[in-house]
């Protein structure tokens, strides 16, 4: 796979966290209630595990040659997953609808995480 190939949902990924702060300190300025506050601070679920673990497997992958068509397609179905998420925590409460979104970017983080060990561990 191509660098860019590769890179484009990391910077998407990057695009729509920023995105997020900036909408939601846009909030935090306007001295908004409570609730507007609650999702100024859930701005930082961005930034969660699945996240984190989704930067480093990238960094990871690209300098050793193992980010495939695979690991593109996963990294594409884990942004769309979080912006699903970060739709839903800025407009609407429903924390069920956004845990079942939280949920499946994690799933698709696993998926990729479980994918790359095989490659690496089996030489596949």
């Amino acid at each position: 796979m191509s660098v860019p190939m590769v890179l484009l949902p990391v910077f998407v990924q990057v695009g729509l966290i920023f995105a997020l702060l900036f909408a939601t300190s846009r909030r935090r300025g306007q001295g908004s209630s409570s609730s507007g506050a609650s999702k100024v601070a859930d701005a930082a679920d961005q930034c969660d595990a699945p996240v984190v673990l989704f930067f480093v497997l990238i960094a990871l992958a690209m300098p050793i040659r193992h980010a495939d068509l695979i690991i593109v397609m996963l990294s594409w179905i884990f942004v769309v997953t979080r912006f699903a998420h970060g739709g839903i925590l800025v407009t609407s409460d429903d924390g069920r609808t956004r845990s079942l979104a939280w949920l499946a970017s994690a799933l698709v983080v696993l998926a990729m995480w479980v994918y790359f060990a095989l490659r690496i561990l089996f030489l596949i």
